[in-house]
């Protein structure tokens, strides 16, 4: 053992992404695990590795830990970016979930038919432009800080940003009428540690392809 957090997953970004953001944003090293075929999924099932039968799998500090939110809370926790104190945890919170909501179109985006990829194009950027974005675009405009909560960075930035750069993939414009937001994005691309994970050749998976589409059926699709 490396001592290094050891990620299995598909070779993608799915759920598994976001833990992949905050590690890196913490500065931490990672090892990873792709899985490839229905039989690896199934072994790590047989072996009782996987609490609930599910990815994404994180083994970090001797624990085999699975559900996202609890990976990305200990991590969180873990390298002092989650507030520091209960209200700031619970702000944390908030923000995170909201985020997750809109990422949870993006992430169910690259298996919608053909027919519907328009439609569910149109209800993203919706979602982003109405609902996500302007709560962002204000907390910033009112406390004029450079962070979300506390004026320090902390796993909200961290969503928050992924966020953005994932809508921008597929819709270029959405930040048109955030200038808050197109400030905060340029801040933490500039964050040395996020900075990093943007360059090529890092962690940071690309944009979902049919490939990986096709893959993630193949593993979990019964």
């Amino acid at each position: 053992m490396s001592g290094k957090p050891r990620l299995t997953y598909c070779n993608g970004r799915g759920r598994m992404e976001p833990v992949r953001w905050l590690l890196a944003a913490a500065g931490v090293e990672f090892e990873e695990n792709f899985l490839e075929t229905r039989e690896q999924y199934e072994k790590l099932i047989k072996d009782g590795v996987l609490m609930f039968q599910q990815v994404p799998l994180v083994e970090i500090d001797g624990m085999k830990m699975v559900q996202t939110r609890a990976i990305l809370s200990y991590i969180a926790g873990k390298y002092n970016l989650y507030g520091k104190d209960l209200k700031e945890r619970a702000l944390i919170d908030m923000y995170v979930e909201g985020i997750t909501d809109l990422m949870q179109m993006i992430l169910m985006f690259p298996f919608s038919p053909p027919e519907a990829k328009e439609k569910n194009l149109d209800s993203i950027k919706e979602r982003a432009t109405k609902r996500y974005f302007p709560v962002f675009e204000k907390v910033l405009k009112q406390h004029g800080q450079d962070f979300l909560v506390g004026n320090k960075f902390s796993w909200a930035d961290v969503q928050l940003i992924e966020a953005i750069l994932a809508v921008e993939e597929n819709i270029p414009v959405v930040l048109l009428e955030f200038p808050q937001l197109q400030a905060f994005k340029t801040r933490m691309s500039n964050m040395p540690t996020i900075k990093k994970f943007l360059q090529p050749g890092s962690p940071r998976k690309p944009p979902p392809d049919e490939r990986y589409v096709e893959t993630v059926l193949k593993i979990f699709k019964k």
